[in-house]
């Protein structure tokens, strides 16, 4: 299991705060940054949407791509139940 991780979202997001909880109950450490309230928070997601592979199928579409967790050996993923293996 990963031992830490950062929750890229907004606490108006109901995915990013059942994904949040999950990890709480996992006992995974994690750090949030709310693309919501922080305007660094958001441009430094902007850039990792615009140029990670990961959002490639939601780039050109509706989507926002949160919540996304960036693993502590720097995996990106938009999937919780990779972080949780």
């Amino acid at each position: 299991m990963i031992m830490k991780v950062t929750v890229i979202g907004s606490h108006l997001c109901p995915d990013t705060l059942y994904a949040l909880n999950k990890l709480s109950e996992a006992g995974v450490e994690s750090s949030f940054k709310d693309i919501l309230s922080c305007h660094a928070d958001l441009l430094a997601y902007l850039k990792l949407r615009e140029t990670s592979d990961v959002y490639a199928e939601i780039r050109g579409k509706e989507r926002l791509g949160v919540p996304c967790f960036i693993c502590e050996d720097g995996t990106v993923t938009l999937d919780i139940h990779e972080v949780l293996k």
